[in-house]
């Protein structure tokens, strides 16, 4: 085996991902599938949860911005919804870090603490 094969397995070892449906075919058509109108809620319950965060952050009385928020709570869960379902069905992937990565990202924003305000008291 080359060294390309051993580094394309070695990055595939760190993907995490479901099988995509036998049904959906190899080469994409014109035609629109189950992937593409996931897609297109998807991208439609992102653009709602943007809307309604601006509406929340806006409302100007009280039940009119619990309302909203309520709205864009049940929209940020079908946004989460649509994404675990496209993930069990192939649609995303996800890629594992390497520990000490995450451990040198961890140390190097630990780090920024010093910079904050109000150090060492409960800010409520």
């Amino acid at each position: 085996m080359n060294q390309n094969q051993n580094q394309n397995q070695s990055q595939n070892a760190n993907v995490i991902k479901n099988p995509k449906p036998p049904y959906e075919p190899q080469v994409k058509g014109p035609e629109m599938n189950d992937r593409d109108r996931l897609n297109d809620l998807l991208a439609t319950e992102k653009y709602l949860t943007d809307s309604f965060n601006t509406s929340a952050r806006e409302a100007s009385h009280p039940s009119l911005h619990q309302d909203i928020m309520t709205v864009l709570n049940e929209t940020h869960q079908c946004q989460y919804n649509l994404y675990e379902m496209m993930f069990r069905k192939g649609h995303y992937k996800l890629e594992a870090e390497e520990q000490q990565k995450l451990n040198q990202t961890y140390q190097q924003f630990s780090n920024y603490s010093s910079q904050f305000p109000y150090q060492g008291t409960n800010v409520q």
